[in-house]
């Protein structure tokens, strides 16, 4: 079953359940897959590496307003944004912990030879790609500047 097919299914069961917060951050991931089946070149379908990558987007979309929310002392706005945070990422893959992303930061710079700062956006590209939707980009950044420095 694809993306689109889930969220209808999750909206029915919503709309019934009159869960109104949980409705919103499946009405954002139906709007953003419609627009992106739309885009020019699009050609009406998405790869499920491009769903997961649009769902990965909502979902930083969504952290970075409740950060900032935070940083101003507005938890009442920041709270809804965290709990849409929350339904929306049950349409990504599992999560990869940091012991399992540092494996494979690990193993990726082993296999290119990287031996500095110089290296890290090969490494990045390549870990990137490698755990597509399992893994933040922040964390995945925050540990290859570590084994790097």
């Amino acid at each position: 079953m694809g993306l689109q097919q889930k969220v209808m299914e999750e909206m029915k069961a919503a709309m019934k359940a009159k869960d109104t917060m949980a409705l919103e951050s499946l009405r954002a991931i139906k709007s953003a897959l419609l627009l992106a089946q739309t885009d020019k070149g699009a050609g009406g379908e998405l790869s499920e590496a491009d769903e997961i990558k649009m769902v990965q987007k909502l979902v930083k979309q969504r952290k970075d307003s409740a950060a900032i929310y935070q940083e101003q002392g507005r938890e009442d706005l920041a709270a809804p944004e965290l709990a849409q945070v929350e339904v929306i990422s049950r349409f990504l893959p599992e999560q990869l912990s940091e012991e399992e992303i540092e494996k494979v930061v690990v193993q990726t710079i082993d296999a290119i030879g990287a031996s500095g700062m110089q290296d890290m956006g090969k490494v990045m590209g390549m870990v990137t790609k490698e755990l597509a939707g399992q893994a933040d980009g922040k964390t995945i950044s925050a540990i290859v500047r570590s084994k790097l420095s």
